[in-house]
């Protein structure tokens, strides 16, 4: 029996040896609270809500998974959404107090683009997305312009300082009649 507590006493002074060990090879700084390393936590702004509806223009009937591009005014990149089948496609990540030029592109239509300010926390733009119409020359006349030579080349101001060269001055002649010559050459026999 003696022997048994021996090895017993033995076991339990072992144990409390390696306890303190390790407890005194710890430092003391591990045992309070661990120090704040790396980034330090930023808090997002706060963003807005914003739906974008996509109809006809002739029907105002939704048109499905047109390209809505969101561009932050100043920064690189972009965000694109698709539409579902009611038009709509929301967003929720664009920041209060940003502006935003938002590009809509759907096959058969005119592209869309209007730039915004988020300035509320729900934002709802409509799009009515127009036929492709017929492409503008300058080489047609065109009834709605109410300026007959607004396709020609501007006129000079007068004022400018960049005016152009006056144009030749035809030579008199009064002074020097013109000598008038054979229409034909003389045909030698």
């Amino acid at each position: 029996m003696i022997v048994m507590l021996q090895r017993s006493l033995f076991r339990l002074s072992v144990f409390v040896a390696v306890a303190g060990l390790l407890i005194t090879s710890l430092p003391a700084g591990a045992l309070q609270e661990p120090a704040k390393r790396g980034r330090k936590y930023k808090s997002p702004p706060p963003t807005a809500r914003v739906e974008v509806t996509v109809l006809r223009d002739v029907n105002g009937k939704p048109i499905e998974n047109a390209a809505v591009i969101f561009h932050l005014v100043g920064e690189k990149g972009n965000m694109e959404l698709k539409t579902n089948e009611d038009g709509k496609a929301v967003i929720d990540v664009l920041p209060l107090s940003s502006s935003v030029r938002l590009q809509v592109i759907a096959k058969g239509f005119q592209t869309y683009g209007e730039d915004f300010k988020v300035d509320k926390n729900e934002i709802a733009i409509e799009a009515k997305m127009k036929r492709p119409g017929e492409q503008y020359s300058i080489y047609k006349n065109h009834p709605e312009t109410a300026d007959p030579g607004k396709d020609a080349a501007p006129k000079a101001n007068p004022n400018s300082k960049d005016k152009p060269a006056d144009p030749p001055k035809e030579p008199d002649t009064k002074a020097n009649p013109p000598q008038s010559q054979p229409k034909y050459p003389p045909v030698a026999l």
